[in-house]
C-alpha cells in the first residue's frame, strides 16, 4: 500500500487540458492493456482532487466507459459524480452505458453502477436509475442489494414523489427481514434519513422486526451495528415485559470495542428503561451501564472528553450508574484543561455524604493548581459542595479561608463569590468569618467578586462595625464601576441606612448614592430601582426596611438540576454532537428533527409527566382573529392607571392542536400503573410572592404630591434635601 501510494504521488502536478486530450486520443492506439489510459485518468483524477477544474474533458473522458476495466471504470465514475451535474446537457452520452454496467456479471460494476446514477439527480438519470434500481433491490449479490439500499435514500431526496409511488421504500422495508446483515443495516440506514426529513414517511418498528434486527447484530460491522442500536428508538414498547426482553439483549452490546456502539447502546437502554417497572432489572442495568463507561477514560482526551458530557448528563437522569466511582474523575496532571473541568463538574455531581471528604481534599489540591481557570473552577466547586454536603460545609468553609490567607487574587475573589451563596444558604451559622473577608476588600476588582462583598457588607451591615467606612470606600467609584456593582452599591446603602437610621454618615451615603443613580446614571434599571427605593423610604422606612431586608430564600442545588423532561429528550441524543453541546440538534442544526419519548402504556407515569412535545416544523400560518375595536389611545391629560380592564375575548384559531396517539389502534393511557421511581421524584415547590393588600384600583402613588416636593410623576427629579427633611 505504501509502495503504491509512493508511486502514485507523481500523478499530483498541475497538467493542462490539451496535454491530457492529447494523451487520451493517443491511448487509443497500442495500448493493450489499457496501462497509457489508466495514467492519463490518474493524472486527471489528482488534478480533481487539488481543485482543477476538468469538465472541458468530460467528452474523452466519458468514452473510457467502454473499456471493460474495473479499474479505469471506478475513475470514469468518479469524474462524473464530480462533473455530472454541470454537463446535464450532455449526460445523454452515458445513459446507454449506465443501463450495460447495470446488467454487467460483476457484482462490484453493477453496484458502481448504480451508486454513481444516484450521485447525479438529474431529471433524465433519474428516470434511467428508477427500473435499475428495482432490480438491484432484488439482486441476488448481496452487495449490490446493500449499495442498493443507500440509493433509495438518495432518490427520495432527489424526487420524493417518485420514490413512494416507485414503492421504494415498502422495497425498504422488505430488506429488514433480509438474510444478510450489512444488508439489513444499510436498509435501516436508508430508512433512518428517510424518516429524519420533514417530508419523510414515518419510521416506526414493531417488536417482530426488533427483535429480527437484534439479531443481525451479531454479523454487522461497527457502523451497522450504531444503525441498528439507533433504530431502536422507533420501537415503542407496549408491555414493560417487551421492553426487558429488547433491554437484555442490548446489553451484550455494552463490551463492544468501540466507544462508539457503546454509548449507542447505553441511549437505547436509557430510553427503555423509561418503560421499564421492574425495579431490580434497572438496577442492574444501572450496574451493567458503569463499567463500560469508565473504561472510555482510558481512551485519548477527545473520546475522554465526549464520554465526559455524556456521563454528565447519565448521572443527572441515572445516579446510581456511577455512584461508586467518583474517584475514577479525579483529575491527572497531564489532563488536558477541557478534560479537567468536565471532570470537576462530574465530581461534584457525584459527590454525596460518604465521599465528600475525599472530594473535598481533590479541590484543595487543585486550588494550588498553575491554569488560573481551573484553580477558579475548583474554588467554586468547593463552595458548591458546601451547599450540597451539609455535613461537610464546615470542612469546606475552613478550606475556603485557608485559600483565602494564600491572598492569591483570583483566589480570593472566587471565594468571596462561593460565600456569599454559602451565607444565604446557612443564614446565621458562618457569619464569623465577614472580618476575615473585609479585610480583603483591597483585592476584590472583578465585578462579580466585588458585588458579592458589597452584598454581604449591606446584609450583614449590623454585626460590621465599620460597615459606614467600608460603604464610603466602595461608593468612591460608584460613577465608573459596572452596572452589576452599582445595582450591588444601591441596596447595600439603603440597608445600611434601614440598619443604622441615626447616623449622619448613613444618611449623607444613601442620599449621595440615590442621588448618583436617579440623577446621573443612564442605566434605566439602576435609575428605576433609585426612584423605587427613594419612594419607599420617603413614604415608611419601616415598611423600606421589611421589603429590603426580607428573609431571602436558601440556596439550593436544585438550580443546578437540569428539567427532567429536556433530560430525557437530551438523553436520546446520547454519543451526537447534541450531547456535548447539552442542546437538542434541532437547535442548531438546519432541518434537524426533534425527538422525544412516545406515550405508552408501558411509559412510567414520572416519565409521563414530564413529557416534552416536539415541535414541528413547516407549519401552516396561524391565524388570529381579534374582534372589535382596539384600545383607545390615551392622551396627555388623562392619568394611566394600571388596572385590569374586560377586553373582548381573542378567537385563536390554531393550526395543529394536540391529538391523541394514533398506532393502529387506541390507546389507554391508565391501563397500567407504573410503581413509582422512590429516588427519582421531585417535589413540585411553588414559591408565590407575597404581596402586600391593597384596594383594588388604588393608586400606590397617590400620596406623593408633598412628600418630595417638586417630584412630578412624568419627569421625576427628587431634589437634593428631600430625604434629608424626611427623616
Amino acid at each position: 500500500m505504501s509502495g503504491q501510494g509512493g508511486q502514485d504521488a507523481k500523478f499530483f502536478q498541475r497538467g493542462k487540458i490539451q496535454e491530457f486530450r492529447a494523451e487520451l486520443e493517443a491511448a487509443e492506439t497500442k495500448d493493450k492493456k489499457f496501462t497509457k489510459r489508466k495514467t492519463v485518468l490518474k493524472k486527471i483524477v489528482a488534478n480533481i482532487t487539488m481543485g482543477n477544474d476538468m469538465s472541458p474533458l468530460f467528452t474523452d473522458v466519458v468514452q473510457s466507459l467502454a473499456v471493460p476495466s474495473l479499474e479505469i471504470k471506478k475513475m470514469v465514475y468518479l469524474f462524473l459524480v464530480c462533473y455530472g451535474r454541470q454537463k446535464a446537457d450532455q449526460l445523454h452520452l452515458v445513459i446507454q452505458s449506465f443501463l450495460q454496467d447495470c446488467d454487467d456479471r460483476n457484482p462490484l460494476v453493477r453496484a458502481l453502477a448504480i451508486r454513481t446514477m444516484s450521485y447525479i439527480p438529474t431529471p433524465v438519470v433519474i428516470e434511467a436509475l428508477t427500473d435499475q434500481l428495482r432490480h438491484c433491490l432484488k439482486d441476488r449479490d448481496p452487495y449490490v442489494r446493500k449499495t442498493a439500499a443507500i440509493c433509495v435514500a438518495k432518490l427520495y431526496a432527489a424526487d420524493p414523489r417518485k420514490a413512494e409511488k416507485g414503492g421504494f421504500v415498502e422495497m425498504l422495508r422488505d430488506l429488514l427481514l433480509d438474510a444478510n446483515a450489512t444488508v439489513v443495516a444499510n436498509a435501516v440506514a436508508a430508512l433512518s434519513e428517510i424518516g429524519d426529513r420533514q417530508d419523510g414517511v414515518i419510521f416506526k418498528l414493531n417488536l417482530t422486526v426488533a427483535n429480527k434486527l437484534l439479531t443481525a447484530l451479531g454479523e454487522s460491522s461497527e457502523w451497522g451495528t450504531i444503525y441498528i442500536l439507533d433504530s431502536l428508538l422507533r420501537y415503542v414498547p407496549e408491555k414493560h415485559e417487551d421492553a426487558e426482553i429488547i433491554a437484555e439483549r442490548v446489553i451484550a452490546q455494552l463490551n463492544h470495542a468501540n466507544s462508539a456502539v457503546v454509548l449507542t447502546a447505553i441511549k437505547i437502554l436509557l430510553y427503555l428503561m423509561n418503560y421499564m417497572e421492574n425495579r431490580k432489572i434497572m438496577e442492574y442495568i444501572c450496574r451493567k451501564m458503569g463499567p463500560p463507561l469508565v473504561t472510555l477514560l482510558s481512551s485519548g482526551p477527545e473520546v475522554q472528553y465526549v464520554a465526559l458530557r455524556n456521563i454528565l448528563l447519565i448521572i443527572q437522569r441515572r445516579p446510581a450508574v456511577l455512584k461508586n466511582d467518583v474517584k475514577v474523575f479525579f483529575c491527572k496532571y497531564n489532563d488536558p484543561i477541557y478534560v479537567k473541568l468536565a471532570k470537576l463538574e462530574i465530581m461534584y455531581r457525584l459527590a454525596r455524604d460518604e465521599n465528600a471528604r475525599e472530594v473535598l481534599a481533590e479541590l484543595q489540591e487543585y486550588a494550588s493548581e498553575v491554569d488560573v481557570d481551573f484553580v477558579r473552577k475548583a474554588v467554586r466547586s468547593i463552595g458548591r459542595l458546601a451547599i450540597k454536603v451539609q455535613a461537610a460545609a464546615d470542612a469546606c468553609i475552613q478550606a475556603l479561608l485557608e485559600l483565602i490567607e494564600t491572598k492569591v487574587t483570583y483566589v480570593v475573589q472566587e471565594a468571596v463569590i462561593v460565600i456569599k451563596d454559602v451565607f444565604r444558604r446557612y443564614p446565621g451559622k458562618y457569619e464569623g468569618i465577614i472580618p476575615t473577608l473585609c479585610e480583603h476588600l483591597d483585592q476584590l476588582d472583578e465585578p462579580e467578586s466585588k458585588a458579592a462583598m458589597i452584598w454581604i457588607v449591606g446584609q450583614f451591615a449590623n454585626r460590621i462595625d465599620n460597615a459606614d467606612d467600608l460603604m464610603e470606600d466602595l461608593t468612591y467609584t460608584f460613577l465608573e464601576d459596572p452596572t452589576e456593582v452599582q445595582l450591588a452599591l444601591l441596596t447595600a446603602a439603603v440597608k445600611l441606612f434601614i440598619y443604622k437610621p441615626h447616623s449622619d454618615t448613613t444618611k449623607t451615603l444613601v442620599h449621595k448614592v440615590l442621588k448618583w443613580a436617579t440623577e446621573e446614571i443612564d442605566n434605566p434599571d439602576l435609575r428605576d430601582r433609585g426612584f423605587m427605593y427613594w419612594r419607599m423610604l420617603a413614604i415608611n422606612p419601616t415598611v423600606a426596611g421589611q421589603v429590603v431586608l426580607a428573609e431571602k430564600p436558601p440556596i439550593t442545588t436544585d438550580a443546578d438540576r437540569m428539567d427532567r423532561g429536556a433530560l430525557d429528550q437530551l438523553l436520546l441524543h446520547t454519543g451526537t454532537l447534541g450531547s456535548i453541546y447539552h442542546k437538542n440538534p434541532e437547535t442548531f442544526i438546519r432541518n434537524a428533527t426533534g425527538k422525544a419519548l412516545t406515550d405508552s402504556p408501558a411509559l412510567n407515569p414520572l416519565s409521563r409527566q414530564v413529557l416534552v412535545p416536539v415541535s414541528r416544523s413547516n407549519l401552516p400560518p396561524t391565524t388570529i382573529n381579534i374582534p372589535g375595536p382596539g384600545p383607545p389611545e390615551p392622551s396627555q391629560s388623562t392619568p394611566i392607571v394600571a388596572a385590569t380592564a374586560a377586553t373582548p375575548t381573542a378567537d385563536l384559531l390554531l393550526a395543529d392542536a394536540p391529538a391523541p396517539a394514533q398506532n393502529g389502534s387506541s390507546v389507554d393511557l391508565m391501563a397500567t400503573q407504573s410503581s413509582q421511581e422512590s429516588k427519582e421524584s421531585k417535589e413540585d415547590i411553588g414559591e408565590d410572592d407575597e404581596m402586600v393588600p391593597r384596594g383594588a384600583g388604588a393608586d400606590p402613588y397617590a400620596n406623593l404630591d408633598n412628600a418630595f416636593g417638586g417630584y412630578l410623576a412624568d419627569e421625576p427629579r427628587p431634589q437634593n434635601q428631600d430625604l434629608l427633611d424626611m427623616i
